[in-house]
């Protein structure tokens, strides 16, 4: 069921994109070394920073149905909604394994895997792969984070359910005490990092546990949001920072360049260290969360990122987002070998622009073919509900904050204490 056209975040879709070409760049960094060795390393390395994206973003778009449910700011047929389980599961099925799949078979038909069998596919198929120790797969390396989104998607009901029982309290209301619980999910990762490390042997490091920061700080995203809509959160200096989305973005650019050195790890495939992997962890979860912050912004925002971000071109690319994720090695593994590319050996600016061009057209014909038919043929399942009403607008916010501000002004000063 779609919602109302005041709560759709289109500047939400062009992240989706920007994250999917990050992924793509820093891949083909890799394949060609330079995300390896030379003086672009760092910068080509660290744009796997596009997957925390993807994370904060499913974070706040998948919880705040229930943060709104939570709020009372939704009506009868969205509560209903958002405690829909097999509604839920249905739409994440059908959304994220067609693509998956497809990618799946065409990596076992259309590339070379000598040292792998049947059952590691299947594993990728299956999204279990993170669980049992096994080689990576041709063409499939990327979808480590997928499993770990599943994993998520399973999770989430149960902890949106345990959030929507924390009691009010004279001193902190609803959302401020949800905020409170959340804010410990970094530490919950870094937890894990510390006590997974010496693991060598194991694919623990793919766990949910070590990105709970990342979903958490979505889900913080959108207790804060509809916190504001429903009044229950008061105007702060956070919403003056979302009104400079230019702020908060050139600190996630700085923070981004501090990332790129060697704290926050190796750029290859070796070891981190304990401290490296926890820096590297806690920065990603600080910057998808200050890029993603101005694009849900409780207010009208006047910037015109923003706005190119919600454009209609940049919400057609974020429907294709998720092929080019899914589809781009498999597409760079066949340029590769077309060329007669070896890895390491350079041909960056040949296989960078073409494997986006044709992963940006693979991903399209999967969308138009694969994807967007079988999740139309989901929701024609979803049990029929009336219209809902509008939800507050960030109008109605500003509008309401404005009242209470004329409000206190205009109230008697307290007597001076005697």
């Amino acid at each position: 069921m779609a919602e109302p056209r005041t709560t759709r975040f289109a500047a939400l879709d062009g992240l989706r994109i920007v994250g999917a070409l990050m992924v793509v760049t820093t891949h083909v960094g890799f394949t060609s070394g330079l995300a390896i060795h030379g003086p672009y390393a760092g910068l080509l390395a660290r744009l796997d920073a596009g997957v925390p994206l993807f994370f904060v973003v499913s974070g706040f778009l998948l919880y705040r149905p229930h943060a709104r449910a939570r709020l009372g700011s939704a009506t009868a047929s969205q509560v209903s909604g958002a405690r829909d389980l097999r509604t839920y599961l249905r739409h994440r099925v059908f959304r994220i394994l067609p693509a998956a799949w497809v990618a799946v078979l065409a990596a076992y038909l259309l590339l070379r895997h000598d040292k792998v069998g049947l059952v590691h596919y299947v594993r990728v198929a299956t999204m279990s792969q993170i669980y049992v120790p096994s080689p990576s797969v041709p063409g499939l390396t990327q979808m480590w984070s997928l499993s770990t989104e599943v994993a998520f998607y399973l999770v989430l009901p149960v902890a949106a359910w345990g959030l929507s029982r924390l009691p009010r309290s004279s001193w902190l209301s609803w959302s401020e005490l949800a905020l409170v619980v959340l804010a410990c999910l970094p530490a919950v990762s870094l937890a894990w990092i510390v006590l997974t490390h010496d693991n060598v042997e194991g694919m623990t490091n793919y766990w949910l546990p070590e990105y709970a920061g990342w979903f958490g700080g979505g889900m913080a995203l959108a207790v804060w949001h509809e916190g504001r809509l429903a009044g229950e959160l008061p105007r702060t200096v956070v919403d003056d920072l979302v009104a400079s989305p230019g702020t908060l973005w050139a600190a996630a650019g700085a923070l981004y360049l501090l990332l790129t050195t060697r704290l926050a790890g190796p750029y290859g495939l070796d070891r981190a260290t304990l401290l490296e992997a926890g820096s590297k962890n806690l920065g990603y979860t600080i910057l998808a969360v200050l890029v993603v912050l101005p694009c849900i912004a409780a207010e009208p925002s006047s910037s015109r990122v923003v706005a190119a971000l919600g454009s209609r071109p940049a919400r057609l690319l974020g429907d294709l987002s998720y092929g080019v994720f899914v589809y781009h090695l498999v597409v760079l593994g066949l340029l590769a070998r077309a060329i007669g590319h070896k890895p390491f050996t350079g041909d960056f600016l040949v296989l960078w622009p073409t494997t986006i061009m044709a992963s940006l057209l693979v991903a399209w014909v999967s969308y138009r073919y694969v994807e967007a038919p079988i999740m139309r043929r989901a929701r024609r399942r979803d049990p029929r509900r009336s219209r809902p009403a509008a939800v507050p607008t960030a109008r109605v916010t500003a509008e309401r904050d404005a009242a209470a501000s004329t409000a206190a002004a205009a109230a008697p000063s307290p007597p001076p204490r005697r």
